[in-house]
């Protein structure tokens, strides 16, 4: 009876529980409204600044952009592109051939 975005903040307070010293996120703002998406980044962003080490899988590139420090991008399972994320965003040539529609 949860929505998306509901089980999302659940599956992220279960995952705390255990004071993680790193955790795994998995297309964390998929299928979720915008605005619990933003709120879902702001926790994100905040367990960054806590120490928390965070391995996130995402391809919403505004919120990945958020968070992350470092990139590799994926395309059938092999590495196209590893960098930091300031390099990914201005580097028109591979978001256009493994980024964007």
């Amino acid at each position: 009876r949860m929505s998306g975005g509901e089980q999302q903040m659940l599956t992220l307070a279960r995952t705390l529980m255990g004071n993680p010293l790193a955790i795994l996120l998995d297309e964390p703002s998929e299928g979720i409204a915008p605005i619990i998406v933003d709120q879902i980044g702001d926790m994100i962003a905040r367990l960054k600044a806590n120490g928390i080490s965070i391995v996130l899988s995402e391809q919403n590139l505004p919120f990945a952009a958020r968070i992350a420090d470092r990139v590799y991008v994926l395309q059938q399972g092999e590495i196209k592109y590893v960098g930091p994320m300031d390099a990914l965003l201005h580097d028109e040539k591979t978001r256009g051939a493994y980024l964007e529609l």
